[in-house]
């Protein structure tokens, strides 16, 4: 795991600046540095490479990145990791090609060679590159098939250049900082738009590849190409006699997706909470090492509250024999860290289990565990939510299935209580949203965050795009691609990304394995969700494996502190009213000064419901003060010293 950067221009200061751009990525890569640079590429230009290295594999020199072929004409810097490249290694070494090192950055360098941008289809990982390919005179860029490692890049008169963070990226003083406020503020509503669902990003000068693109940079002309390389196709669905085959089909799939992932030249470990994701994994790995070898896990615990699951961790525990490490992330150490926290996250994150996250990475890395296995995709590839259930039942509908659907029904509401019931936002945004405003603001009632904002920008924002059917899907088939490859799931592996790697922690999910997603797509919807069971494939497949008290947990619980709590502690009280007093809040024109003000005072009064919208605004503000901030900050100190920007400045 690494982080990477490049320019592709014609300025002398590109070398400079890749040096700046590594310098605050430091913590993606300290194990190595390497810049590389080509200053007679076509046209005139130069190609410079940067490389941050976290040692995952082959830990000698031989693994140093940008890594350049045994030919001279090709040169990659690349984060993440490819699991299968064994098996892609042992395949290209009968074709006849050599190998100087024992890691899977050769490999994919050799893979290029050997098959062009179809390599791409080959690989089982977690990837974000860029090749230059001196050849052909381009740069061939990928983002791995779910978009777990991130590839930001900008494209302008002066030049292209890319990076693993905004933070590196905006090192480069002619990207500019500005803010497209619409779909800032459209993702404190809607977690899965506006961030990572679009090509487009926060910053009006920045883009990013989305999942399973690839891009191809002409050095010549400055043109570039973007494809999507993979993707879910729609196909006819199994017919199954034997339901058994398929559950013990999908055991063996998993089973090797986990042993793929661990394959390290380091100590690997892994998140673990009261839910079945992160414990099918554990109970996996165990029965892969076998009962006497050492294994390490994780969990964030919050005694004394609703949200504590050490009831259901401790069960795998006790079965499977692990070294347990627990931490207990609260309000206080969230204060202490706040700034760092936000640097690191980059962009506003949408409630505290992301505080929880960044407790249990940094634990890890105390304890000296550099890869850790978690559970994170479950939920939206295998119909974890209690929501999925209103597309089941609408796809066995399609599919006739009404008589089975009829038996259902009933234990469904009874397991479920909320899962076939229009949630309480989308009741209430049926009433007309200008009157509830006006109410609001003039009797200081009601709890939506819209009533904070303008009215025109809170009509904007309330436009939901629906998830429309895509062809050929089911209902249920389509939700969960769309939540998996176009929403959501994107948003919750940026979270994972930034608080690893702020740690230099490397999180690997099994879960995020595109074999398991072929499979999943191919099923008919009651193997996935019937019998009243959320993650159906997932529950039947580990019977026998997983404690019983978790197999058979109903209830879905996020990894989420008692955020609400927080506000009840007097020092966070008054860092939020600091906060929302502050110029950078009431200055910003998007919000309704006057709502915030009283919904404050209601919070402190006891209204806990309140504590998940406040948290919006605080934290969007204070984004602004520590990222946004401090990122023009940097760049005044280094306008100041160096006049010319990388941007502006000719080679000589």
């Amino acid at each position: 795991m690494c982080g990477i950067a490049g320019i592709v221009s014609a300025h002398r200061e590109a070398e400079r600046w890749i040096s700046r751009m590594l310098a605050v990525q430091a913590h993606r890569g300290p194990d190595g540095s390497g810049i590389w640079r080509d200053k007679s590429a076509p046209g005139g230009l130069q190609v410079v490479l940067g490389h941050r290295r976290l040692s995952i594999l082959d830990l000698s020199d031989a693994g140093a990145q940008p890594m350049v072929d045994c030919t001279g004409h090709f040169v990659l810097t690349y984060n993440g990791e490819i699991y299968n490249y064994l098996e892609i290694r042992d395949e290209l070494r009968k074709r006849g090609v050599g190998f100087r090192s024992n890691t899977d950055t050769e490999v994919l360098l050799e893979a290029y060679k050997h098959w062009g941008a179809a390599c791409l289809e080959r690989f089982n990982g977690m990837f974000a590159f860029a090749l230059y390919d001196r050849l052909r005179g381009v740069v061939f860029c990928a983002r791995d098939r779910y978009g777990e490692k991130p590839f930001l890049f900008h494209q302008g008169p002066g030049g292209f250049v890319f990076a693993s963070e905004y933070k590196a990226l905006l090192q480069c003083p002619e990207i500019g900082l500005a803010v497209d406020e619409e779909r800032l503020v459209t993702s404190a509503y809607r977690i899965s738009y506006g961030l990572d669902s679009d090509r487009q990003t926060v910053f009006s000068a920045v883009q990013q590849l989305l999942p399973s693109e690839a891009l191809e940079l002409d050095i010549s002309s400055g043109q570039t190409r973007i494809w999507r390389y993979w993707q879910i196709e729609p196909k006819p669905l199994r017919q199954v006699s034997d339901e058994r085959e398929v559950f013990g089909e999908f055991r063996e799939l998993l089973t090797d997706a986990v042993r793929l992932r661990m394959r390290s030249d380091v100590p690997v470990g892994s998140c673990l909470s009261g839910g079945m994701d992160s414990t099918a994994i554990v109970c996996i790995a165990r029965q892969l090492l076998g009962r006497d070898s050492d294994y390490h896990t994780f969990t964030g615990r919050f005694p004394g509250t609703h949200a504590d699951e050490w009831s259901y961790a401790s069960q795998v525990v006790e079965q499977t024999g692990v070294t347990s490490h627990t931490v207990e992330p609260g309000v206080a150490r969230f204060m202490e860290e706040l700034p760092e926290f936000i640097w690191h996250n980059e962009l506003p994150v949408g409630n505290s289990s992301q505080v929880a996250q960044w407790c249990v990475f940094e634990l890890a890395k105390r304890q000296g565990i550099t890869v850790l296995l978690d559970g994170q995709g479950a939920d939206e590839g295998l119909g974890g939510y209690d929501g999925y259930f209103r597309a089941y039942v609408k796809a066995m509908r399609e599919r006739g299935e009404t008589e089975q659907l009829a038996r259902e029904l009933p234990l469904i509401r009874a397991r479920y209580p909320s899962a076939l019931v229009p949630s309480a936002r989308a009741l209430r945004d049926r009433l007309p949203l200008g009157a509830r405003h006006w109410a609001s603001r003039r009797f200081g009632m009601g709890g939506s965050f819209l009533f904070g904002l303008r009215l025109d920008l809170a009509r904007k924002v309330q436009e939901e795009v629906e998830l429309v059917c895509k062809p050929g899907f089911n209902a249920l088939s389509s939700t969960l691609e769309q939540n998996s490859f176009g929403r959501f799931l994107t948003t919750l592996l940026r979270y994972g990304d930034r608080n690893s790697m702020a740690h230099s922690r490397e999180v690997r999910l099994p879960f995020c394995d595109h074999r398991i997603a072929e499979l999943v797509h191919g099923l008919p919807p009651r193997l996935l969700m019937g019998d009243a069971q959320n993650k159906r494939l997932l529950r039947e497949s580990m019977r026998g494996i997983l404690p019983e008290g978790v197999r058979t947990r109903w209830a879905k619980q996020g990894f989420v502190p008692p955020q609400e709590l927080w506000f009840e502690n007097p020092r966070f009280m008054q860092l939020v009213r600091d906060t929302l007093h502050s110029d950078a809040f009431r200055q910003n024109p998007v919000w309704q000064h006057n709502w915030w003000e009283r919904a404050l005072d209601r919070l402190e009064a006891g209204e806990r419901a309140l504590a998940r919208t406040v948290w919006r605004p605080f934290i969007q503000t204070c984004w602004r003060q520590h990222f946004v901030g401090e990122l023009a900050r940097m760049r005044a100190r280094t306008e100041a010293a160096l006049p010319e920007s990388v941007l502006d400045s000719p080679s000589q």
